[in-house]
Formats: structure tokens, sequence, C-alpha cells
């Protein structure tokens, strides 16, 4: 009888035991968190800050003689809506100045009509402007954002900045800028086979697409040995270049009064004359170049004398710059608008063209200089400098100078060593 009230409680034992577990993993899975795992959504895509995951956008490129018309009425788009868009439109953007060869952008609803929406017309690689086309007619102008990045570029000249630029597939615009930097300093037409150049500058970019230089930060020419330094620093709210010692790059006047030339004749007391088989004073420095070329006032002044000349000369003309220095420019094609004696003009003004007029072979430039009314050489004329950094300047200055030296010093001894076949170090910038 004990035997078998043992095994019953035995058995109850198992059983209250097993209830217990039940309940305990009842508890633990009421207990459980459960992760609910959500939709992950996709991004919304914008172009020109419009949202276009709804949108057929179709792009192309503005066509030979083709107008806003053309295209908008190729999409169902009736002429009085862009009559209207073009007139009440034009301070946000005159149509008639689209370009062939810049990108257009349609923009349609995709039901089944496929009505355009907007039409988007890119002015420049930065700027756009956005014309509504739905129930409400409007019109505005947006900007892409712009990143700008230092980069560096250089060279070593075997025959021009140009070349040596270009052919190392550096921007052209990079020449540009460094010869508007060198301008005062440097006889571009002077330079020398194995001259070089560092150079630290702004680089523009544009949804990840270079698309223009901005400025030059800082720059080593080294001409005949000779190392010409060039740093961009701001006082009183204006930027300007200046030496490693503070001194202005700019000066009273330019070195040359036109770009990407070459001598064809220098300054001589006795040069033979290629027309009148003779020789005679030639007191001019000749700028050979096509006709047409762009020819600049080298320093502020007045046009004191504006004419022509057949039998010398041809069309020239004389700028008074104070009352030591006069310029004069002969042979020219033509002169520019608005010039004409009694004429103000400033550093860099446009004043004519390269030509051929008078006596003369072909079309070049030729260039005078008059210092008290004596000619001078005009490549070997001292001109006076600018305004340099000022002395509560002058440390802030000194500082950066030290440090854009450190970066120029560091990229030529990365060129040298990657030249001779070592490992480049890294450039901090």
């Amino acid at each position: 009888m004990r035997d078998v009230s043992l095994k019953f409680l035995s058995r109850g034992l198992r059983i209250l035991v097993l209830l217990f577990s039940v309940f305990m993993f009842s508890c633990e899975s009421g207990n459980k968190t459960v992760e609910v795992v959500e939709e992950t959504r996709p991004e919304p895509r914008y172009l020109f800050d419009i949202q276009i995951d709804s949108l057929e956008v179709k792009q192309h490129r503005i066509g030979k003689n083709q107008f806003l018309t053309d295209i908008l009425m190729q999409y169902n788009v009736e002429y009085e809506k862009i009559e209207f868009l073009a007139k009440n439109f034009r301070s946000t953007f005159d149509v008639k100045r689209i370009k062939a060869g810049n990108n257009y952008f349609v923009m349609l609803d995709k039901d089944s009509l496929r009505k355009p929406l907007y039409f988007v017309y890119e002015i420049n690689p930065s700027d756009y402007v956005v014309y509504g086309l739905g129930d409400s007619l409007f019109a505005y102008r947006g900007s892409k954002p712009v990143e700008t990045r230092v980069e560096s570029a250089h060279g070593i000249i075997t025959s021009s900045l140009w070349n040596a630029m270009v052919g190392n597939g550096y921007d052209a615009d990079l020449a540009i800028k460094m010869s508007d930097v060198y301008a005062w300093t440097v006889d571009f037409f002077g330079i020398q086979k194995n001259d070089r150049f560092e150079v630290m500058y702004e680089r523009k970019y544009i949804d990840g697409v270079p698309f223009g230089v901005g400025r030059i930060l800082s720059a080593r020419f080294n001409h005949m040995g000779k190392d010409q330094f060039a740093f961009y620093f701001e006082q009183d709210g204006e930027g300007d270049y200046f030496d490693q010692e503070g001194q202005s790059l700019q000066r009273a006047f330019l070195k040359a009064p036109l770009k990407y030339s070459r001598i064809s004749s220098h300054f001589s007391n006795s040069r033979f004359h290629p027309v009148l088989k003779y020789a005679r004073p030639h007191h001019g420095v000749d700028y050979a170049a096509p006709a047409g070329t762009p020819v600049y006032a080298i320093g502020q002044g007045t046009v004191t004398r504006k004419g022509f000349q057949g039998g010398g000369a041809g069309n020239f003309l004389y700028i008074k710059h104070n009352s030591t220095y006069t310029t004069a420019y002969m042979h020219l094609q033509k002169f520019a608008a608005g010039i004409r004696e009694g004429s103000r003009v400033s550093q860099g003004d446009l004043i004519g063209y390269v030509g051929s007029t008078g006596l003369a072979t072909g079309p070049h430039l030729d260039f005078r200089f008059f210092k008290n009314n004596q000619p001078v050489n005009p490549l070997t004329v001292e001109s006076p400098p600018a305004k340099p950094v000022e002395s509560k300047n002058m440390q802030a200055y000194m500082a950066m100078v030290g440090e854009r030296k450190k970066e120029l010093t560091q990229l030529l001894e990365s060129i040298d060593l990657a030249q001779s076949g070592e490992k480049k170090p890294e450039v901090e910038l």
C-alpha cells in the first residue's frame, strides 16, 4: 500500500514539474520582444531641385538654329503658353539667348498622357532656368552647388607656358590666369627653355566634374635659375598678389600689350627694313601675331594721338601715362570701340587689334615706349611697384607665406623624387 502511494506521489511530482516548465516557457515566450523589420524606402531623387521619381526625364542638346518654340511644340505645349513664358519672364531669362550645344531637359508626367510639366535649360555648367509648364506657368533661375578643391600643377617649359600647361593635361585657363599673375614681372615672350613652374590653385567642380579654374593661391616661376614667387593675400577687403617680401607683383605697366605671341624684331638703332631694304633705326619691339589679336593698354593713361599713316605706322595711337612715360601702338587692323583722342584708358583695356596696315610685310604690332619723349627699349623698362602688404598685416602675411612656401617645396620635392623613380612622399595641403 505504501509503494502504491509513493508511486502516485512520484507521478504527481513529475506532472507538476512538467506543468511548471510549460508555464515558464509560456511566460518567456510572452515576454520575448518581437523585432518588426520595416520596409526600407528608397531616397527620393532630385534633379535641379525637382523630385523626379514620378516623372520621365528627357535630356537633349540645343540644336543649331533651334528655339524654345521648336522644342516645346514637339511635346505638344501650346504656343500661347510658350509665348506667355517668353514675354512675361524675360527678366528671369531671355529665351533669345539660348545657345546651340547647351543641355536642356523636358520632364513629363508618367501617366498615359505624358503631359510636359517642366522645361529646364542649362545656361552654363552652374546656372540654369526652370519653366513650369503645368496649370501654373512660372520661371525661376537656380544654381548647382559648386565644390572648390585645392590642386597643384607643375611643368618644365620647352616652348611656351601655354604648351607646357596644355601638354601636361592642365586646364588652358590656368595658363591664362598664371600669365595674368606674372604679367607685370615676367616677360612671357622671353622665357627660356627649361624654365619651370609649380602652382597651387583652386579648381571648381559641379557634380564631381571639373568645370573651371578659380584663384591661384601660390606659385613659383623659375626663370633662368631664379625663383619668382607669387602669393595671394587679402587686405582691406581686396585681394592681390605679392612676392615673398610682401611687395606687390602689380606694376604701373604690363610687360606686354598682347598675349601669346613672339617677338619678330627687337629694339635697335640699325635694323635692316624688310620692305625698304636698307638699315635704319627701329625704336620699338615687333610682336608677330595673327591679324585680329586683341591689343591692350599696358597702363592707365590718356589717348593723345590716333590716326593713319599709309607709308609707315598704318593705324596708330599714342597713350600718355604720366609726365614721364608714353607708349605707341602701330600697324593696327582697327581700333577698339570708343577709342578716340582724349579717351581715358585703364591698364588692360582693349584699345585695338593686330593688323598689317601701313608699311608692313605681315600682321604684327609695332610697340614703342618713350621716357621723357625719348625712345627706350620696352623690354628693359623698370616699372614701379604698386602698394605692398601693409605693416599691420605683415605678420599674418609672412605666416601665410611660410605655409605656402612649404607646400610648394614639398610639391617640388615630390616631383623630383617621382622623376628619379623614388617613392613619392605625401604632400599635405
